[in-house]
């Protein structure tokens, strides 16, 4: 007996009339700002092998991932984030290509969250990469970009700028294990003081625990500056907090004044990111929108050696606020329904054709009588009947 040929599965949901408008929307507003700003359109394959995903690169626990194997035996994925797949494509198909790369993408990823805890399992994500160029333009290029992409989408976002350098220094000062590095990391991206508290009272208090401590709590605008600058353990963390502070005068000059905010405990799959980390969140909606950063080191994972920085959007999320706020309603009904007399299928055909030609939308009748027509009609708020015979009647209802 089939039990679940009618549902989903856990972690994914079909999409009706305007919520299908929603998305195409949100994902109009999107490529369109990436296009004006010179980013092309790439498409990577749905399954990849696994090595593309190697945990240590990509930062994805492997029981994250949707695993299956070819007919050779091999390990495969399902596509579970876009830029490692990039990453792959640019260091073989693009390889010899004028750098920088300017890249973008709008397609699914697949991630096996361990009680969904409110995520999407099959989640729409459209986003930007930008490889082959270092510094603050590139950077600020790319931080103007998420911005203007998300600002018909969803102007009252909040941006939060982080280094993932900075939490890398105070952690090699540490006598710690790669274990309890990622402890560590863990209870300071979760904003978990309890934990976070519990893991350093077990080491020697330095300075380096010391500032480990504060991080979380380093959380604000300007003030964030002069307070961390008392827990930079060595001049590697000071130049770190100088750029990101270079970084925030600018992005504040795109005009989102108080809605730029420095968060030094941003350090999600911090050996992924390299340098600059930014998040983006707004009203609505309990998770991020966006998430990006510069991730030099990743290219070479492929033999490609160049530095690089990209962000990706949840298009799923923007498309729920944008459903919740009332923009967009279930599609209207036709016009205008065209019902064909016995033998003038074809004629009522061609006349559909014409009225589409003429910016109308038609439906036409499979109904066996014009009764059924008017019926069906009235019943979908369609106003207008076209009988097609010998002549052409328009009947109003």
């Amino acid at each position: 007996m089939k039990k679940n040929n009618r549902i989903t599965p856990e972690g994914t949901r079909d999409l009706l009339f305007e919520e299908c408008l929603a998305r195409r929307e949100v994902e109009h507003q999107l490529t369109a700002a990436f296009r004006m700003r010179g980013y092309n359109e790439v498409m990577t394959s749905g399954l990849e092998f696994y090595d593309v995903f190697d945990p240590e690169s990509s930062g994805i626990p492997p029981e994250e991932m949707y695993k299956l194997t070819d007919r050779r035996g091999r390990l495969l994925v399902m596509r579970a984030d876009s830029t490692m797949p990039i990453a792959r494509l640019v260091a073989t198909r693009l390889q010899n290509h004028q750098l920088p790369l300017r890249l973008f993408y709008t397609q699914p990823i697949y991630r096996n969250y361990p009680g969904l805890a409110g995520r999407l399992n099959e989640n729409a994500q459209a986003g930007i990469e930008l490889m082959g160029a270092a510094g603050i333009r590139t950077d600020l290029e790319v931080l103007t970009t998420a911005v203007e992409a998300l600002t018909p989408c969803s102007p009252d976002f909040r941006l939060e700028l982080g280094h993932a350098g900075f939490f890398r220094e105070l952690a090699r000062q540490l006598p710690i294990t790669e274990e309890q590095r990622e402890a560590i990391r863990g209870a300071i991206e979760a904003k978990n003081y309890a934990a976070l508290d519990t893991l350093l009272d077990a080491l020697p208090q330095t300075a380096a625990v010391s500032g480990m401590r504060r991080l979380p709590r380093l959380f604000g605008g300007e003030e964030i500056f002069s307070q961390a600058a008392t827990v930079c353990p060595t001049e590697k963390a000071k130049a770190t907090l100088s750029y990101l502070h270079k970084v925030y005068h600018a992005v504040q000059e795109l005009g989102l004044g108080d809605r730029v905010i420095v968060d030094l405990g941003l350090v999600q799959r911090n050996d992924y990111y390299t340098d600059i980390i930014f998040t983006a969140y707004t009203e609505g909606y309990g998770d991020s929108i966006l998430t990006g950063g510069r991730y030099d080191n990743l290219l070479s994972r492929f033999n490609c050696p160049m530095p690089a920085i990209g962000f990706g959007v949840n298009v799923d999320a923007l498309t729920r606020i944008a459903l919740a706020k009332g923009h967009f309603q279930a599609p209207a009904a036709a016009q205008v329904l065209v019902y064909s007399q016995n033998g003038y299928s074809i004629k009522a055909l061609s006349h559909a054709r014409t009225l589409a030609t003429q910016g109308l939308r038609c439906e036409t009748s499979v109904a066996e009588t014009q009764a059924e027509a008017e019926a069906y009609a009235r019943t979908l708020g369609i106003r207008r009947l076209d009988i097609v015979g010998e002549k052409i009647t328009e009947v109003l209802l």
